[in-house]
């Protein structure tokens, strides 16, 4: 089936790090930059504006004279709600992404029911409702997280000797995940339309609302742990959640590609820093890569040295309909025109497209 997410070759999006934000433009992430209605839109807007005056020519930073009613951070890679619904605790930082505190196992037992009457999900209720009553509307979404990476957040590393210990325990415990996740998807969507803009901002230049999967943490499996315990999570709603993407940021999604390539539809891939699209390519020829260019390379390079990795990374993934790019988490110390060069190479490569 062919992959329309977009009719554009070569998109790309970043995302600076809290610290760049904290420092250059001193926004803090403390929890009411989250959760109060007045701070959610405002520092949004003031976040757009600071982007239109450095990059607005090339597209960034559109939304600078709007008051939108974001309900979760769009300029943020952070996924921890359903983490602190399940029991987690958050610490909030001026400079950093909220970060999660391994429950260690001791959490509450886990139902829908329970997560959705938990004080962290009533937050984000009143959020919603006050910002429905100024704006008569919300829009964006959480960040969701994945299986996995919360199943760590609650169990830490004793999850990988329960999966050999009590294999049956465990697949029971995914399955509980999976569905507070799922229900968080439909109530998050069902008010604004989409679910997956906070987990990577590159959807937004896409033509669908993808539902994007996040699978930070199966760098640290295998294949074959992959294929047992979380494989057949991704089968059903691959099936029933379209388009539906993975979001990989480790460096190594080339190891999953022949396992994927056994979803029916994957639409979209977030291929993380060092993985090979050429690989990739071979097992998925419909699939949207998005390649992640790493955050702490790029700020060591020249303009040229970034244009030269961007257009390798290109010609190995090889369509340029179905190839983007991102940078996410760029700290601080990047430049200007290290920025810009991202941006231009884009450019270059599309007029040769």
């Amino acid at each position: 089936m062919k992959n329309n997410l977009t009719a554009q070759p070569y998109p790309v999006d970043i995302v600076l790090h809290p610290k760049w934000w904290h420092i250059h433009e001193g926004i803090s992430f403390d929890r009411d930059f989250f959760y109060h209605p007045k701070r959610r839109v405002e520092d949004e807007r003031m976040m757009e504006k600071a982007l239109y005056q450095r990059w607005g020519k090339f597209g960034l930073g559109k939304n600078g004279n709007q008051k939108i009613p974001w309900i979760g951070a769009v300029h943020l890679a952070a996924g921890y709600l359903v983490s602190e619904m399940l029991g987690c605790q958050i610490n909030y930082k001026e400079d950093d992404s909220p970060q999660v505190i391994c429950a260690e196992g001791e959490y509450p037992s886990i139902s829908v029911e329970r997560a959705f009457s938990s004080s962290a999900w009533e937050q984000v209720e009143t959020l919603k409702n006050n910002l429905y009553s100024q704006f008569g509307m919300v829009k964006g979404d959480i960040n969701w997280g994945g299986i996995l990476n919360t199943a760590l957040d609650l169990k830490g590393q004793n999850l990988f000797l329960e999966m050999f210990d009590d294999p049956q325990g465990i697949h029971s415990f995914l399955k509980q995940i999976a569905e507070v996740i799922e229900t968080f998807i439909s109530r998050i969507s069902g008010w604004t339309g989409t679910s997956s803009i906070s987990v990577n901002r590159s959807l937004i230049n896409l033509n669908q609302a993808v539902y994007l999967h996040s699978e930070c943490s199966h760098t640290m499996i295998s294949v074959d742990d992959y294929d047992c315990f979380l494989k057949s999570f991704d089968q059903d709603w691959n099936s029933r959640f379209q388009p539906y993407g993975i979001h990989y940021c480790g460096k190594d999604p080339h190891r999953f590609a022949e396992s994927w390539s056994g979803l029916k539809r994957l639409d979209f891939l977030d291929v993380g820093a060092g993985g090979d699209p050429s690989i990739l390519r071979k097992h998925l020829p419909n699939t949207f890569l998005n390649i992640r260019l790493d955050p702490v390379a790029v700020v060591k390079q020249s303009p040229g040295e970034i244009e030269e990795d961007m257009r390798i990374l290109a010609g190995e993934s090889g369509d340029p309909l179905l190839t983007g790019f991102c940078c996410v988490n760029l700290d601080d110390t990047v430049s200007v025109e290290q920025i810009d060069a991202l941006f231009e190479t884009a450019n270059k490569l599309r007029k040769e497209a």
